[in-house]
């Protein structure tokens, strides 16, 4: 994996995560125009999570452990909840799913 696909995918994680708060603050706030941010916010990162080219199963296989981390620390240091040694577990097993598909019969 180049450097400019991780870059990409946390690029892509990032927005993701952010289009979902933005959404799910709207809904909470019955703000429509939020929702419409993060809903816009998170079609950008369909855009450039699909700028990779490999194919679509690889892609978001290998993605999602990117997107889980990101969400995990976003919870953790953006909105200060208190992450379960369980969560962290979990994170690691997708990280280590997605490694198998990556590094796995190419």
């Amino acid at each position: 994996m180049t450097y400019w696909v991780w870059l990409i995918f946390i690029g892509a994680a990032i927005l993701e995560v952010s289009g979902d708060a933005i959404v799910r603050k709207g809904l909470r706030g019955k703000n429509v125009a939020v929702i419409l941010i993060g809903c816009a916010i998170l079609g950008s990162y369909g855009v450039l999570v699909n700028t990779v080219k490999w194919d679509f199963s690889k892609l978001l296989g290998v993605y999602v452990a990117i997107f889980a981390m990101i969400s995990i620390l976003f919870g953790r240091f953006v909105f200060r909840e208190n992450i379960p040694y369980t969560t962290w577990v979990g994170l690691m097993i997708i990280i280590c799913g997605a490694m198998i598909i990556q590094f796995g019969n190419n």
